[in-house]
């Protein structure tokens, strides 16, 4: 079992969430992930740096921690070239630490560009011509492919790592899982879901299975339910509505009817260790490996201080 922390940066500035990159990695953290988005989720956030300008200050201030995408969309507001060009720069930078996470993305972040939003079918056809393209221009030399979605032509990634970085793709359904078995080297989700590992692992999928673990560390259970619902009520909205909203305010909208105690059954709130390992225990009994932690909690030192001496030696011993 790899330990992993989530990077939340939607709710932190630039600058703090490489300052937590580098706590991650003095506490013990395996593996950081941080997501890609051009907007946060609720106006309470009011923060989503560039995710590939963070990783670079990561790659350069930490020494032995992994750094992965959590997840980037190549289909509409980043071209699947410029995100292979990306991914191929932070492998070096890093040594080699660097994952590139993939999904079909969020309507919330890839309408910016004002394309339209098409329907699921649709983006998974367009992740799969990304994923081929990005594979393809890491292969070095001159590339062109010619897709129903996408064109690449004559283009070259010039300064490529000496190992191509992983490719992690999140699913939140079987077509999904299944591309992530075809096409990817792991597999991402943030619902635990052993369904979704069985289409993986069906689909011939044989990599590491990634998840996204909800925990809010506090002082008291109440405390950390109601930080956990200040910042992350959207989440407990599903991945059906969450990829289709375009804006905050549709979040807001949305979540309007998720309570404090909503929160709490879905987090693991509080300061209580064996709480977290049993938020935690779900997915790793679903069949995934590599569990990155979410804390939505007032403190974040605290919660690394908490991590380091009791959660992380309480996971690994699973």
């Amino acid at each position: 079992m790899r330990i992993g922390f989530k990077l939340i940066a939607e709710g932190y500035g630039p600058k703090e969430i490489v300052r937590q990159a580098v706590a991650a990695e003095q506490a013990g953290f395996d593996f950081v992930e941080v997501s890609d988005h051009y907007h946060p989720w609720l106006f309470s956030q009011q923060h989503s740096g560039y995710a590939f300008s963070m990783l670079g200050a990561m790659a350069h201030a930490t020494e032995t921690i992994e750094l992965a995408t959590g997840v980037t969309a190549p289909i509409q507001r980043q071209h699947p070239a410029i995100v292979a060009q990306a991914a191929a720069t932070l492998g070096v930078l890093s040594d080699g630490r660097f994952t590139l996470g993939l999904g079909s993305g969020e309507r919330l972040n890839e309408h910016v560009t004002g394309e339209g939003w098409p329907s699921v079918t649709v983006r998974h056809e367009m992740l799969r011509e990304a994923i081929e393209i990005i594979r393809l221009l890491w292969q070095g030399g001159y590339q062109s492919y010619a897709g129903k979605h996408f064109t690449l032509d004559d283009a070259r990634v010039f300064d490529l790592p000496e190992a191509a970085p992983r490719i992690v793709v999140a699913a939140g359904g079987d077509r999904a899982a299944t591309i992530a078995a075809e096409l990817g080297d792991a597999l991402f989700a943030t619902e635990a879901k052993p369904e979704l590992v069985d289409a993986y692992r069906k689909a011939g999928g044989s990599g590491p299975r990634y998840a996204e673990v909800p925990l809010s560390y506090a002082a008291t259970e109440q405390e950390a339910a109601e930080s956990a619902h200040k910042i992350f009520r959207f989440g407990l909205l599903g991945w059906k509505l969450m990829s289709e909203l375009p804006n905050p305010i549709n979040f807001e909208a949305a979540a309007s009817w998720i309570g404090v105690d909503d929160v709490r059954e879905a987090f693991g709130c509080g300061p209580d260790l064996d709480r977290h390992v049993e938020v935690a225990a779900q997915f790793a009994d679903a069949g995934f490996d590599h569990l990155a932690l979410v804390n939505a909690g007032p403190d974040m030192d605290a919660f690394f201080e908490h991590a380091q001496h009791a959660l992380i030696p309480a996971l690994r011993d699973r």
